[in-house]
């Protein structure tokens, strides 16, 4: 069977010289001197990326792996936190929250806009007393960017640190961990990075190393535990093994990155390029407001379901998008516009057949998608 487009929000097409690095051979990771270099030149790597002198970590687990081990790692039974909420990932957070002990405030934002930091100053002004605050950067299932360059600075003045889940953001859109003053970022490999599924990486202040570091209550759990890594790269010891093939894609899929004068740039001309078409076009995007670089979440038009027009799409053009779950479940189309997805042809090839779908079902479209997009990337 012919592989199909993937045009999802993540995982991305994984580019050939990241599969190639992958099928390099291995060795063994916890004895060989070379390993714990290249693992530290990987980490390096991704502190550029993330603009961040902080410690950087690479985890063997997809993203979630990452959010969790955050909050098992700072969070103490009694902990009071502030679950910043304006989606499903956002209001995810809490859960995890629960789950080590924490006290969980929610402060819950318009689900189809941007965090109002207006809003949040007013409402830190009246109540302010949290160990930490859990955001996201990218929701992905609305397609909505958070501003987390202000919000981040507003926590710091509280004292409160910030946990932020970048995980669909990194590579697309711009984060500055440092100048932001983000405590704890998140990102995985398979999103705008386009290596595959499998791993989590994330940059921790000093200040939440100093959280994490000296707890009342040890961390209930070994593989979710970020202390047991402080020590590693002196130490020569990794807590457990790791998934070296895994490692070297995603070394080869940063230096892709890293030489590309231009990847935020890319992503901002084609997401906006795409959100353009689909108001000519006479269809409603789910955002109002604070637009996604990486994903561009589409309302269901009326007479047609989303199990139509998906199925459609991957019978007649070989072409995966995605819906979304929870309350957007069987409302929205998804398309991902990031890492290896986020190319002029990819877009065009994809906006084409989704174009031809919905005619197919007797919606009505002004124009043609494909077209509206070709005429914003000149």
């Amino acid at each position: 069977m012919k592989k199909p487009l993937i045009m999802t929000p993540g995982p991305t097409e994984v580019h050939e010289e990241v599969r190639r690095a992958m099928a390099k051979d291995i060795t063994n990771p916890d004895l060989d001197p070379n390993f714990f270099e290249y693992y530290k030149e990987t980490c390096e790597k991704l502190k550029k990326l993330l603009k961040t002198k902080e410690d950087v970590l690479i985890l063997d687990g997809e993203g979630i792996l990452g959010l969790e081990a955050a909050c098992a790692s700072i969070i103490e039974p009694g902990d009071r936190m502030l679950c910043i909420d304006n989606g499903i990932f956002g209001k995810g957070f809490g859960d995890f929250g629960k789950i080590y002990g924490a006290q969980v405030v929610y402060f819950k934002g318009d689900y189809r806009k941007g965090i109002d930091i207006k809003e949040l100053e007013s409402f830190l002004e009246k109540d302010h007393d949290f160990k930490l605050a859990t955001l996201v950067h990218c929701e992905t299932p609305s397609g909505i960017t958070n501003p987390i360059d202000k919000i981040c600075p507003l926590l710091r003045r509280y004292g409160i640190i910030s946990v932020v889940d970048s995980v669909s953001a990194i590579g697309g859109e711009p984060i500055e961990v440092d100048k932001w003053q983000i405590d704890i970022a998140l990102g995985g490999s398979q999103k705008c990075i386009s290596a595959p599924p499998g791993l989590t990486f994330l940059s921790i202040s000093e200040i939440a190393w100093d959280a994490i570091l000296n707890r009342r209550a040890p961390i209930a759990s070994f593989y979710c535990n970020l202390a047991v890594w402080k020590n590693w790269y002196q130490e020569k010891w990794f807590p457990y093994t790791q998934p070296i093939s895994n490692i070297y894609g995603l070394n080869c899929a940063i230096d892709r990155i890293l030489e590309e004068d231009n990847h935020i740039e890319r992503h901002k001309k084609i997401a906006q390029g795409v959100r353009d078409a689909i108001i000519k076009s006479g269809l409603e995007l789910y955002p109002i407001n604070g637009h996604s670089n990486t994903v561009t979440t589409i309302l269901v038009p009326g007479g047609v379901t989303f199990d139509e027009i998906n199925n459609h799409m991957i019978e007649e053009y070989n072409i995966m998008i995605a819906g979304a779950f929870d309350y957007l479940k069987d409302k929205v189309i998804r398309i991902g516009h990031m890492g290896e997805n986020c190319y002029e042809e990819k877009i065009y090839i994809t906006l084409k057949a989704l174009d031809k779908t919905l005619k197919e079902y007797g919606i009505k479209i002004d124009g043609s998608l494909h077209k509206h997009f070709v005429n914003t990337q000149q």
